[in-house]
């Protein structure tokens, strides 16, 4: 993707979630230069909390893409031991017809919520006994706080305010339909390197054509842009 059209996204992005009354935090405003002289980012940079905005390598944004900002994240130690920080909270934008590709987590656990927009709409399959996509089984998810049972394959439509509770091992895709769709995500800790695995091989983050300065980094920029 091009650096230029990663800003423009992000300006974009910025105006729908304060058009549905959220807000980013302070470090979200950071240009690269205030980022790489604050000397107590550590954790945001360590949690890879921020901007993230993804065509999983394919060069198909408008088709195949989600942005997403992680507004905060624990650590994987503190979830391990079963005490801490042991969650994670972002928000998504799923664009109309914009599909984010079948995948599953093997340690997050996450509620996706529809916080306002179009109908959100989640495809769902189960797993086999090794927890792989298996594309004859369906499963339970918890729709607000009720169970159901979905067969493979299923698409859960959410309108604005509706969520469901995804395991390790739900095989998931999604899309907004009829509209873009603000995404809620409250989960376990997050871990985008190791933790997505998807049915086809492509990869989680976008390769950056650099056209033009960016505005703002993105998560997969810390390692080059902020290291010590």
């Amino acid at each position: 993707m091009k650096r230029s059209r990663i800003n423009d996204i992000m300006a974009a992005a910025d105006d729908m979630i304060r058009q549905y009354g959220f807000v980013l935090p302070p470090f979200a405003y950071w240009s690269p230069d205030q980022f790489k002289g604050r000397r107590d980012a550590r954790r945001i940079i360590d949690s890879r909390m921020g901007w993230d905005i993804t065509d999983y390598g394919q060069g198909r944004f408008d088709d195949l893409g989600l942005f997403l900002f992680t507004l905060r994240n624990g650590q994987l130690a503190d979830l391990q031991r079963g005490g801490g920080m042991c969650y994670a909270e972002k928000l998504l934008i799923s664009r109309q017809d914009q599909l984010s590709p079948m995948h599953t987590h093997v340690i997050k656990a996450e509620d996706i919520i529809n916080r306002g927009g179009a109908t959100l709409v989640i495809e769902l399959c189960g797993s086999d006994d090794k927890g792989n996509y298996a594309p004859d089984r369906g499963g339970m998810v918890r729709c607000d706080g009720i169970e159901r049972r979905y067969g493979p394959g299923e698409k859960l439509r959410l309108a604005p305010g509706e969520s469901v509770t995804l395991m390790p091992g739900d095989w998931h895709a999604f899309w907004g339909e009829g509209g873009d769709v603000l995404i809620g995500e409250v989960s376990t800790v997050n871990d985008d390197v190791t933790d997505n695995i998807f049915r086809e091989p492509i990869g989680r983050f976008a390769e950056i054509e650099e056209d033009v300065a960016p505005k703002h980094l993105l998560v997969s920029d810390y390692d080059r842009w902020l290291a010590a």
